[in-house]
């Protein structure tokens, strides 16, 4: 494991008098080692050691422990410094020489170039971003499933980033639990509120739990991803092509090759899964913390200078008046510092769990009964073609009809027959269709078909038209 891919006094700089110098050495030559525009990892060994004296000059070290017979007299200069960390670096295995002709080079391995990283990734505390982590792995299933063929291995990354991604989750519900701790440990109010804004607020709260409490949360995507791999599980003709495409890649026979893929899938799911319990750990440690420094801060404007010795002389003064003073029926109605002192604590908001909704049944009764309404609505309905072809089909040939000469068969002649006589006050439409008629009224009243009364009238085609 370890010891064998490291030297086994890598870590010696590190545990010493004089690590927190070699840390920021470290650090600046992280950046020299890592640099995106670096093409050779050759790097001449004048450009390191000045890269290590720049470190020695901003910091401005001056001081120096002894950690052994060579180091018994302490430095005089930056050079000294410098040779000193140097020569400790390449002798635990940080740094490696070589030699080309007449120039001497400077190297990481890659043991050592990929512990550097991690302890560089801690040492900085950099901020992970959930969205972009939940879409890697989406944008990732969706190229295996879409190709697998071609792009199947993307199933492989798609592990992988959820795997990190759930190991840091753990790694914040063990921050909180550690902050926790030390805000519990404090007696200092000043330096529990300082604690939990510079290490909550920022480094967790902004960075991380924030992300989970926003309307465009990561995990809105959780559900697509759970229900892509399932679907993907009895797709066997995918799973046969991820298999060959894995036996491929890793060089697997082809049952190792469908057990890793099963594996992967599995991984996924079960992450996605547990999402929702880990969240609510996280939540219950983030209230006890903000429940903790509230409780702080409420009471800190009532720790004034010579508030114990008040309320001592407070306390005696109401031992002597025994007898004389009346004893409240409740705490309630007392307060000892203030009228806010007793009060309840801060509840902790549950959220509202998920239910089924059902649809809900109609009699078929109710809705036979809204199709009739509905259907006898539109017969009454005045629609300007009805009554247009209400007098096409009388009139036919003929120029001339009485009120009698007119039919009512059904609810929408009614209609028609109604509005006839009402045809300039129903829109444009209506006028166009008035202007081809005209009509004459007497002063008689008849019946029209047994159904209607009315002034009796005769509706003349103008010839014009």
């Amino acid at each position: 494991m370890l010891f064998n891919k490291l030297p086994d006094t890598i870590f010696l700089p590190l545990s010493g008098q004089n690590r927190q110098i070699y840390q920021v050495v470290l650090l600046e030559l992280a950046d020299l080692f890592f640099d995106e525009d670096l093409i050779d990892p050759f790097i001449p060994r004048d450009l390191v050691r000045s890269t290590i004296e720049n470190a020695v000059v901003r910091i401005g070290v001056r001081r120096w422990e002894a950690e052994g017979d060579d180091d018994a007299e302490p430095p005089r200069s930056s050079a000294d410094y410098t040779n000193r960390i140097y020569r400790r670096l390449v002798e635990c295995g940080w740094l490696e020489e070589e030699q080309r002709i007449y120039r001497q080079y400077v190297l990481l391995t890659p043991s050592v170039s990929y512990m550097l990283r991690a302890l560089v990734s801690i040492a900085r505390l950099e901020k992970r971003s959930y969205g972009g982590a939940v879409l890697n792995v989406l944008s990732s299933l969706e190229a295996a499933i879409n190709d697998p063929v071609g792009r199947g291995i993307t199933l492989s990354e798609a592990a992988q980033t959820a795997a990190e991604f759930s190991s840091h989750l753990t790694d914040m519900l063990l921050g909180l639990r550690e902050m926790k701790i030390s805000l519990s440990d404090s007696k200092n109010p000043q330096e529990i509120v300082r604690g939990f804004f510079d290490r909550f607020v920022e480094q967790i709260l902004v960075s991380d739990y924030k992300t989970l409490k926003t309307r465009n949360n990561p995990f809105r995507y959780r559900r697509q991803i759970i229900s892509m791999l399932r679907d993907l599980q009895f797709d066997l003709l995918r799973i046969e092509q991820l298999s060959q495409h894995y036996q491929l890649q890793y060089e697997l026979d082809y049952d190792s090759a469908e057990a890793m893929v099963h594996q992967h899938i599995n991984r996924i799911i079960r992450i996605f899964e547990s999402v929702d319990q880990r969240l609510a750990a996280i939540d219950d440690f983030r209230y006890q913390l903000e429940k903790r420094v509230a409780d702080t801060v409420r009471y800190m404007d009532k720790t004034t200078p010579g508030m114990a010795a008040r309320l001592s002389r407070l306390i005696a003064e109401l031992g002597q008046r025994k007898g004389k003073l009346p004893l409240p029926k409740t705490l309630e109605e007392v307060g000892f510092i203030s009228p806010a002192s007793i009060r309840s604590p801060m509840r902790k908001r549950v959220e509202a769990k998920p239910r089924v909704i059902t649809r809900v049944e109609i009699d078929p009764k109710v809705l036979e009964l809204r199709r009739l309404f509905k259907e006898y609505k539109e017969r009454r309905e005045v629609k300007i073609d009805r009554i247009e072809m209400y007098l096409a089909r009388h009139f036919g040939d003929r120029q001339t009809l009485k009120a009698t000469e007119f039919t009512i068969e059904s609810v929408e002649d009614y209609i028609c027959f109604s509005y006839i006589r009402h045809l300039q006050s129903l829109g444009k439409k209506a006028k166009q269709v008035a202007s081809q008629y005209r009509i004459e009224f007497n002063d008689t009243y008849v019946c029209v078909d047994d159904v209607v009364e009315c002034r009796g009238f005769e509706i003349h085609r103008n010839t014009s038209c």
